[in-house]
């Protein structure tokens, strides 16, 4: 379903939830990122989805909005991609910032993912998509680099620091509209 700013103001506690519990974060966090997700509904080219289980309990949501200089994500790539080839950079150019994409853990694995990535999307008019995500490395992808690989994400940027956190992270982009989703063999292995 389609998350107006209002939509996702009703929700918001439902979809921090969310949030914390696939990202493995302690609850403490959702207080943190409230302010922020919603400053982010006032950002040029902000959309978001959202998807609701047969009781009408959101399971996943996505968002996301047109990026730019003087953000503070655009700014903290730039500074990652400082002495990179240009290629790197431009990616910096005409994208569409995905800032979150988090699906309950309980309903992980069924495609949801890939559905809410989907219609986010959708329509976009930027050229490109980035995204980061926390560094698993190459050789043991969670689901959230499996479904950005299979949907064309490529490495924009390793290893980033981000001001603030410890973490390594990734940067990821994809360039838009995605490629179909690859078709499901109904007839099994011969």
């Amino acid at each position: 379903m389609t998350l107006g700013p209002g939509d996702l103001a009703d929700r918001l506690s439902e979809a921090l939830q969310v949030y914390v519990a696939a990202m493995g974060y302690p609850p403490s966090t959702a207080r943190q990122r409230r302010a922020l997700w919603l400053d982010h509904v006032r950002r040029p080219g902000w959309r978001a989805t959202g998807w609701l289980d047969d009781r009408g309990a959101l399971i996943g949501i996505a968002y996301g909005y047109t990026g730019g200089p003087g953000q503070w994500w655009y700014e903290e790539v730039r500074r990652g991609l400082r002495g990179t080839a240009a290629e790197a950079r431009g990616w910096l150019r005409d994208y569409f910032e995905l800032t979150e994409l988090h699906v309950r853990p309980d309903a992980q694995g069924s495609g949801l993912g890939e559905g809410l990535l989907r219609s986010l999307l959708d329509g976009v008019p930027e050229g490109r998509v980035l995204l980061s995500t926390p560094e698993y490395g190459p050789r043991s992808p969670g689901r959230a680099w499996r479904l950005y690989r299979r949907t064309g994400f490529e490495d924009v940027l390793r290893d980033h620091r981000f001001t603030g956190d410890s973490r390594p992270f990734a940067v990821l982009g994809a360039s838009l509209p995605l490629a179909p989703p690859a078709p499901v063999s109904t007839t099994g292995p011969r």
